[in-house]
């Protein structure tokens, strides 16, 4: 009986630490695939004699944010943190989730800066929207294991489907009306009246429709495939908390 009790031990503490391991990897990974990066813009820009696609910069940081706070979201749960600080990491969570896709948007640009070849300036702007929407999908599966935790698995999917719905909207609000994440404190009232424009006329605009409809399908079918290979590594989980 006590070799048996043991072994659950150990299977539940080896359980308990593939998260943290497969945080630990995939934060490495997408640091290093930042830096590649980065070390393309540096060297396009010393052959170029002069830099561009310098706001890629400032966009994957934005990407990062919301893995950041994923990360943070986990670790509360794992603590146990209370539901409100929850809630607060999670709304920060959404609001800024749009910014891990939103740099697929930036293949606009292609072909729009002389001083390269055009199939650099397609891997550099690649290397940028693969990493972006990487951190996305890593924040998810790690937002989607919490809540799952927490709540069930039916919720878990709602606010994963869900939320790859608003950051499609999203995107479409950052890359034409061009919002940003912080306009909700900075623009409310700019950013509600778009929204509610478009809310009473959602069939007026079908450009929106078509690009919230393409975009949400994409988001979705990557994830879908991030959480296979995620649940891959992490396995089901071991209980329910409730608190």
């Amino acid at each position: 009986m006590s070799d048996l009790v043991a072994e659950h031990r150990t299977r539940s503490s080896d359980w308990r630490s593939r998260p943290v391991t497969w945080l630990v990897g995939t934060g490495f990974a997408l640091a290093v695939l930042s830096l590649v990066g980065v070390g393309l813009l540096v060297v396009r820009a010393d052959r170029a004699g002069q830099p561009a696609f310098a706001f890629l910069q400032w966009n994957l940081f934005l990407a990062w944010i919301p893995f950041v706070l994923a990360t943070c979201l986990a670790a509360v749960h794992h603590r146990r943190g209370p539901r409100p600080l929850l809630w607060a990491l999670g709304g920060a969570w959404l609001l800024f989730l749009p910014n891990a896709p939103y740099i697929l948007t930036d293949f606009i640009h292609l072909g729009r800066r002389d001083g390269a070849p055009l199939w650099f300036d397609a891997a550099l702007i690649g290397t940028f929207a693969a990493t972006g929407l990487i951190l996305g999908l890593a924040s998810l599966l790690i937002v989607h294991h919490v809540v799952e935790a927490r709540s069930g698995r039916v919720v878990g999917w709602v606010v994963a489907v869900g939320s790859l719905v608003l950051s499609a909207l999203g995107v479409y609000l950052g890359r034409f009306p061009r919002f940003n994440s912080w306009d909700v404190i900075t623009d409310p009232n700019g950013l509600i009246a778009v929204v509610l424009e478009r809310l009473a006329d959602p069939l007026g605009n079908p450009f929106l429709l078509r690009f919230g409809l393409l975009m949400s399908v994409l988001l979705l079918g990557c994830y879908l495939v991030a959480w296979v290979l995620g649940r891959g590594i992490l396995g089901p989980l071991n209980g329910r908390v409730t608190r």
